[in-house]
Protein backbone atom coordinates (compact mmCIF):
# COMPACT_ATOMS: atom_id res chain seq x y z
CA UNK A 1 0.00 0.00 0.00
CA UNK A 2 0.92 3.97 -0.57
CA UNK A 3 0.58 5.84 2.22
CA UNK A 4 -0.90 9.31 1.47
CA UNK A 5 -0.10 12.41 3.86
CA UNK A 6 -1.46 15.70 4.48
CA UNK A 7 0.74 18.34 5.99
CA UNK A 8 -0.81 17.77 9.36
CA UNK A 9 0.67 14.54 9.80
CA UNK A 10 4.04 15.97 8.47
CA UNK A 11 4.31 18.09 11.43
CA UNK A 12 3.08 15.79 13.91
CA UNK A 13 5.69 13.57 12.78
CA UNK A 14 9.08 15.45 12.03
CA UNK A 15 10.58 17.81 14.29
CA UNK A 16 13.26 19.97 13.99
CA UNK A 17 15.84 17.83 15.82
CA UNK A 18 14.67 15.42 14.07
CA UNK A 19 15.42 16.21 10.44
CA UNK A 20 18.93 17.67 11.99
CA UNK A 21 19.77 14.35 13.33
CA UNK A 22 19.08 12.16 9.60
CA UNK A 23 19.94 15.11 7.61
CA UNK A 24 23.68 15.09 9.41
CA UNK A 25 23.58 11.17 8.87
CA UNK A 26 22.44 11.61 5.00
CA UNK A 27 25.25 14.34 4.36
CA UNK A 28 27.89 11.93 5.09
CA UNK A 29 26.77 9.70 2.55
CA UNK A 30 26.63 12.85 -0.07
CA UNK A 31 30.02 13.66 0.75
CA UNK A 32 31.75 9.96 -0.12
CA UNK A 33 29.64 9.83 -3.04
CA UNK A 34 27.17 7.27 -1.96
CA UNK A 35 24.35 9.15 -2.29
CA UNK A 36 23.37 11.20 -4.95
CA UNK A 37 21.53 14.70 -5.26
CA UNK A 38 20.38 16.40 -8.20
CA UNK A 39 20.55 20.24 -8.87
CA UNK A 40 17.19 21.93 -9.07
CA UNK A 41 15.60 22.33 -12.10
CA UNK A 42 13.03 25.46 -13.02
CA UNK A 43 11.11 25.43 -16.28
CA UNK A 44 9.42 28.95 -16.39
CA UNK A 45 7.25 30.44 -19.06
CA UNK A 46 5.13 33.65 -18.69
CA UNK A 47 1.62 33.56 -17.22
CA UNK A 48 -1.76 34.80 -18.86
CA UNK A 49 -1.53 37.40 -15.39
CA UNK A 50 0.49 40.77 -16.60
CA UNK A 51 3.58 40.30 -14.48
CA UNK A 52 3.30 36.98 -13.40
CA UNK A 53 5.08 33.43 -13.95
CA UNK A 54 4.31 30.22 -13.77
CA UNK A 55 7.00 27.52 -13.08
CA UNK A 56 7.19 23.78 -12.67
CA UNK A 57 10.08 22.99 -10.16
CA UNK A 58 11.69 19.98 -9.19
CA UNK A 59 14.66 18.25 -7.61
CA UNK A 60 15.53 14.52 -6.36
CA UNK A 61 18.17 12.36 -4.29
CA UNK A 62 18.68 9.06 -3.51
CA UNK A 63 20.15 7.48 -0.11
CA UNK A 64 20.85 4.02 0.07
CA UNK A 65 21.90 4.23 3.18
CA UNK A 66 18.38 4.88 4.01
CA UNK A 67 16.76 3.20 1.41
CA UNK A 68 14.56 5.37 -0.24
CA UNK A 69 14.64 8.16 -2.93
CA UNK A 70 12.72 10.97 -3.38
CA UNK A 71 11.45 13.49 -5.92
CA UNK A 72 10.12 16.93 -5.14
CA UNK A 73 7.71 18.67 -7.71
CA UNK A 74 6.24 22.43 -7.05
CA UNK A 75 3.61 23.67 -9.75
CA UNK A 76 3.96 27.34 -8.95
CA UNK A 77 2.31 31.05 -10.28
CA UNK A 78 4.56 33.32 -9.12
CA UNK A 79 5.03 37.27 -8.73
CA UNK A 80 7.11 40.04 -7.85
CA UNK A 81 5.53 42.53 -6.00
CA UNK A 82 8.03 45.77 -4.77
CA UNK A 83 7.21 46.90 -1.17
CA UNK A 84 9.36 49.22 0.82
CA UNK A 85 11.51 49.72 -2.03
CA UNK A 86 12.74 45.95 -2.17
CA UNK A 87 11.45 43.32 -4.55
CA UNK A 88 10.05 40.26 -2.98
CA UNK A 89 9.41 36.88 -5.14
CA UNK A 90 6.07 35.59 -4.05
CA UNK A 91 3.91 32.32 -4.60
CA UNK A 92 0.30 33.19 -4.88
CA UNK A 93 -2.05 29.84 -3.87
CA UNK A 94 -3.85 29.84 -7.12
CA UNK A 95 -5.08 26.68 -7.18
CA UNK A 96 -9.05 25.72 -6.86
CA UNK A 97 -9.74 26.62 -3.21
CA UNK A 98 -6.46 29.48 -2.79
CA UNK A 99 -4.09 26.48 -2.64
CA UNK A 100 -0.19 26.58 -3.79
CA UNK A 101 0.62 23.06 -5.52
CA UNK A 102 4.02 20.86 -4.08
CA UNK A 103 4.25 17.16 -3.63
CA UNK A 104 6.74 15.22 -2.39
CA UNK A 105 7.46 11.47 -3.88
CA UNK A 106 9.07 8.78 -1.77
CA UNK A 107 9.95 5.54 -3.61
CA UNK A 108 11.95 2.73 -2.33
CA UNK A 109 15.12 1.84 -3.41
CA UNK A 110 15.28 -2.00 -3.10
CA UNK A 111 11.59 -2.34 -4.77
CA UNK A 112 10.95 0.96 -7.03
CA UNK A 113 7.50 1.23 -5.44
CA UNK A 114 6.02 4.35 -4.28
CA UNK A 115 6.24 4.64 -0.39
CA UNK A 116 4.35 7.73 0.16
CA UNK A 117 2.79 10.62 -1.55
CA UNK A 118 2.74 13.90 0.45
CA UNK A 119 2.44 17.69 -0.08
CA UNK A 120 5.58 19.74 0.50
CA UNK A 121 5.11 22.63 2.64
CA UNK A 122 5.61 22.10 6.13
CA UNK A 123 8.22 19.70 5.04
CA UNK A 124 10.26 22.09 3.20
CA UNK A 125 10.26 24.67 6.48
CA UNK A 126 11.66 22.53 8.70
CA UNK A 127 14.60 21.20 5.87
CA UNK A 128 15.40 24.51 5.32
CA UNK A 129 15.23 25.16 9.53
CA UNK A 130 17.40 22.38 10.12
CA UNK A 131 19.93 22.93 7.75
CA UNK A 132 20.75 26.31 8.40
CA UNK A 133 20.62 24.26 12.10
CA UNK A 134 23.94 22.23 11.11
CA UNK A 135 25.53 25.52 9.80
CA UNK A 136 25.10 26.66 13.14
CA UNK A 137 26.59 23.68 15.05
CA UNK A 138 29.82 23.35 12.60
CA UNK A 139 30.56 27.18 12.21
CA UNK A 140 28.85 29.13 14.66
CA UNK A 141 30.57 30.08 18.36
CA UNK A 142 30.14 27.41 21.02
CA UNK A 143 29.63 30.23 23.35
CA UNK A 144 27.04 31.70 21.21
CA UNK A 145 24.13 33.28 22.88
CA UNK A 146 22.22 35.91 20.94
CA UNK A 147 20.29 35.85 17.70
CA UNK A 148 19.29 38.64 15.16
CA UNK A 149 16.76 37.72 12.89
CA UNK A 150 15.95 39.68 9.76
CA UNK A 151 11.93 37.91 8.42
CA UNK A 152 8.69 37.17 10.57
CA UNK A 153 7.57 34.86 7.69
CA UNK A 154 7.04 31.27 7.20
CA UNK A 155 10.75 30.64 6.87
CA UNK A 156 11.87 32.53 10.18
CA UNK A 157 9.98 30.03 12.75
CA UNK A 158 12.15 27.04 11.86
CA UNK A 159 15.29 29.02 11.41
CA UNK A 160 14.95 30.03 15.44
CA UNK A 161 13.97 26.91 16.26
CA UNK A 162 17.41 25.01 14.78
CA UNK A 163 19.14 27.60 15.95
CA UNK A 164 17.82 27.11 19.75
CA UNK A 165 18.29 23.25 19.29
CA UNK A 166 21.97 23.98 18.24
CA UNK A 167 23.40 26.27 21.20
CA UNK A 168 21.88 27.92 24.17
CA UNK A 169 20.56 30.93 22.65
CA UNK A 170 19.22 33.68 25.48
CA UNK A 171 18.44 36.65 23.53
CA UNK A 172 17.05 37.04 20.15
CA UNK A 173 15.61 40.26 18.43
CA UNK A 174 13.44 40.14 15.14
CA UNK A 175 13.16 43.01 12.29
CA UNK A 176 10.53 42.84 9.91
CA UNK A 177 9.52 45.90 7.62
CA UNK A 178 6.04 45.07 8.64
CA UNK A 179 5.63 45.70 11.73
CA UNK A 180 2.51 43.86 12.17
CA UNK A 181 4.17 40.80 11.11
CA UNK A 182 6.80 41.20 13.17
CA UNK A 183 5.13 41.46 16.68
CA UNK A 184 2.70 38.77 15.87
CA UNK A 185 5.54 36.51 14.67
CA UNK A 186 7.81 37.48 17.80
CA UNK A 187 4.63 36.49 20.20
CA UNK A 188 4.05 33.74 18.90
CA UNK A 189 7.79 32.26 18.69
CA UNK A 190 8.27 33.83 21.99
CA UNK A 191 5.74 30.92 23.74
CA UNK A 192 6.98 28.40 20.86
CA UNK A 193 10.18 28.69 22.75
CA UNK A 194 9.62 29.98 26.01
CA UNK A 195 12.32 32.65 25.27
CA UNK A 196 11.65 36.55 24.72
CA UNK A 197 11.67 37.41 21.28
CA UNK A 198 11.70 41.04 20.76
CA UNK A 199 10.84 43.28 18.02
CA UNK A 200 12.60 46.07 17.13
CA UNK A 201 12.75 48.97 14.65
CA UNK A 202 15.50 48.10 12.09
CA UNK A 203 17.83 45.98 10.62
CA UNK A 204 20.22 47.00 12.23
CA UNK A 205 18.57 47.12 15.89
CA UNK A 206 18.10 43.13 15.23
CA UNK A 207 21.70 42.37 14.35
CA UNK A 208 23.95 44.69 15.93
CA UNK A 209 26.05 42.73 18.89
CA UNK A 210 24.43 39.27 18.20
CA UNK A 211 26.49 36.14 18.05
CA UNK A 212 24.51 34.49 15.32
CA UNK A 213 23.29 36.83 12.17
CA UNK A 214 19.49 34.96 10.45
CA UNK A 215 18.33 35.91 7.14
CA UNK A 216 15.04 34.63 6.45
CA UNK A 217 12.95 36.62 3.97
CA UNK A 218 11.39 36.27 0.38
CA UNK A 219 13.70 39.39 -0.98
CA UNK A 220 15.82 38.62 -3.92
CA UNK A 221 17.72 41.88 -3.06
CA UNK A 222 20.46 41.80 0.00
CA UNK A 223 19.68 42.63 3.36
CA UNK A 224 22.61 42.14 4.99
CA UNK A 225 26.14 44.17 4.01
CA UNK A 226 29.71 44.24 5.11
CA UNK A 227 29.44 47.68 7.20
CA UNK A 228 27.04 44.87 9.76
CA UNK A 229 29.87 42.64 9.93
CA UNK A 230 32.05 42.29 13.36
CA UNK A 231 34.44 39.92 14.68
CA UNK A 232 33.34 36.68 15.68
CA UNK A 233 29.45 36.49 14.39
CA UNK A 234 28.06 33.96 12.34
CA UNK A 235 26.23 34.76 9.44
CA UNK A 236 23.35 32.59 8.03
CA UNK A 237 20.46 32.71 4.92
CA UNK A 238 18.67 31.14 3.27
CA UNK A 239 18.84 31.79 0.37
CA UNK A 240 21.14 33.37 -2.43
CA UNK A 241 20.17 37.42 -2.69
CA UNK A 242 20.09 37.75 1.21
CA UNK A 243 23.97 38.82 2.11
CA UNK A 244 25.46 41.03 -0.19
CA UNK A 245 28.95 39.50 -1.80
CA UNK A 246 30.92 42.20 0.15
CA UNK A 247 29.46 41.17 3.28
CA UNK A 248 30.38 37.17 2.10
CA UNK A 249 34.02 38.37 0.73
CA UNK A 250 34.38 39.71 4.96
CA UNK A 251 34.06 36.16 6.19
CA UNK A 252 37.18 34.12 6.96
CA UNK A 253 34.83 30.98 6.31
CA UNK A 254 32.14 30.81 4.11
CA UNK A 255 30.74 27.38 3.46
CA UNK A 256 27.68 26.89 1.09
CA UNK A 257 24.61 24.11 0.59
CA UNK A 258 25.06 23.49 -2.92
CA UNK A 259 28.08 24.18 -5.19
CA UNK A 260 25.74 24.25 -8.45
CA UNK A 261 23.13 26.62 -9.50
CA UNK A 262 19.40 26.23 -10.26
CA UNK A 263 18.85 25.15 -13.69
CA UNK A 264 16.51 27.42 -15.35
CA UNK A 265 14.59 26.82 -18.72
CA UNK A 266 12.69 30.14 -19.70
CA UNK A 267 9.69 30.15 -22.53
CA UNK A 268 10.20 32.87 -24.99
CA UNK A 269 10.17 36.56 -23.64
CA UNK A 270 10.22 35.52 -20.18
CA UNK A 271 12.13 38.00 -17.99
CA UNK A 272 12.76 37.30 -14.22
CA UNK A 273 13.50 40.38 -12.07
CA UNK A 274 16.27 38.24 -9.72
CA UNK A 275 18.61 37.76 -13.19
CA UNK A 276 18.39 41.30 -14.09
CA UNK A 277 18.71 44.97 -13.17
CA UNK A 278 19.97 45.87 -9.85
CA UNK A 279 23.68 46.04 -9.28
CA UNK A 280 23.67 44.11 -5.94
CA UNK A 281 21.43 41.39 -7.86
CA UNK A 282 24.08 41.28 -10.55
CA UNK A 283 27.34 41.15 -8.68
CA UNK A 284 25.63 37.89 -6.52
CA UNK A 285 25.01 36.44 -10.01
CA UNK A 286 28.37 36.46 -10.54
CA UNK A 287 30.01 34.59 -7.41
CA UNK A 288 30.67 30.80 -8.19
CA UNK A 289 29.62 28.92 -5.81
CA UNK A 290 31.71 25.83 -6.95
CA UNK A 291 34.39 27.81 -5.34
CA UNK A 292 33.27 27.23 -1.73
CA UNK A 293 33.24 24.08 0.80
CA UNK A 294 29.64 22.34 0.95
CA UNK A 295 27.63 21.74 4.37
CA UNK A 296 28.27 17.70 3.50
CA UNK A 297 32.05 18.35 3.06
CA UNK A 298 31.87 20.00 6.24
CA UNK A 299 29.90 17.61 8.66
CA UNK A 300 32.40 14.72 7.12
CA UNK A 301 35.25 16.87 8.07
CA UNK A 302 36.88 17.50 4.79
CA UNK A 303 37.38 20.91 4.90
CA UNK A 304 37.80 23.64 8.05
CA UNK A 305 35.59 24.53 9.99
CA UNK A 306 36.01 28.25 12.57
CA UNK A 307 39.28 28.01 14.31
CA UNK A 308 39.05 31.12 16.02
CA UNK A 309 36.47 32.79 18.29
CA UNK A 310 37.46 36.29 16.47
CA UNK A 311 36.97 34.61 12.79
CA UNK A 312 33.47 35.25 10.87
CA UNK A 313 31.56 32.44 9.82
CA UNK A 314 29.08 32.25 6.70
CA UNK A 315 26.63 29.58 5.60
CA UNK A 316 24.91 30.05 2.45
CA UNK A 317 22.04 28.29 2.39
CA UNK A 318 21.44 28.70 -1.84
CA UNK A 319 19.81 26.44 -2.86
CA UNK A 320 17.74 23.34 -1.79
CA UNK A 321 18.37 19.50 -2.73
CA UNK A 322 15.68 16.67 -3.47
CA UNK A 323 18.00 14.72 -1.30
CA UNK A 324 16.71 16.36 1.70
CA UNK A 325 12.87 15.40 1.50
CA UNK A 326 14.30 11.79 1.08
CA UNK A 327 16.08 11.99 4.14
CA UNK A 328 13.22 13.58 5.87
CA UNK A 329 11.11 11.52 4.23
CA UNK A 330 12.16 8.55 5.62
CA UNK A 331 11.34 9.10 9.06
CA UNK A 332 8.19 10.34 8.47
CA UNK A 333 7.29 7.46 6.36
CA UNK A 334 8.29 5.46 9.76
CA UNK A 335 6.77 7.28 12.37
CA UNK A 336 3.40 7.56 9.90
CA UNK A 337 3.60 3.39 9.69
CA UNK A 338 4.38 2.90 13.44
CA UNK A 339 1.47 5.19 14.40
CA UNK A 340 -1.05 4.14 11.81
CA UNK A 341 -1.26 7.82 10.34
CA UNK A 342 -2.27 8.15 6.92
CA UNK A 343 -4.86 7.19 4.84
CA UNK A 344 -3.37 3.88 2.53
CA UNK A 345 -4.30 3.79 -1.35
CA UNK A 346 -3.14 0.68 -3.32
CA UNK A 347 -0.03 0.18 -4.82
CA UNK A 348 -1.09 -0.96 -7.71
CA UNK A 349 -2.77 2.46 -8.91
CA UNK A 350 0.90 4.20 -9.42
CA UNK A 351 2.55 1.23 -10.94
CA UNK A 352 2.00 -0.43 -13.94
CA UNK A 353 2.72 -3.95 -15.64
CA UNK A 354 3.55 -2.86 -18.81
CA UNK A 355 7.40 -1.87 -19.81
CA UNK A 356 7.86 1.80 -19.36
Amino acid sequence: MTLILSNDDVEKLLSVNDCIDVLEKAYLELADGTGVARTRSDSIVAAKSPDTLYSLKSMDGVIPGLGVSAVRIDSDIVTYPNEGGKVRRVKVPSAPGARYVGLVLLFSCETGEPLAIFPDGVMQRIRVGATNGLGIKYLAREDSKSVGIIGSGWQAGTQLMAACAMRDIDKIRCFSPNKTNCEAFSKEMSETLGLEVKPVESAEDAINGVDIVMCATSSIDPIFFKNSVKPGMHLSSIKTFEIHPSAIERADVVVVHNPARKMRFLGKGVQMPELQGDENRGDINKIDFGNFPTLPQLIAGETAARSTPEQVTCFLNNIGLGYQFAAAGSIVYAKAKKQGLGRELPTDWFTEDVHP
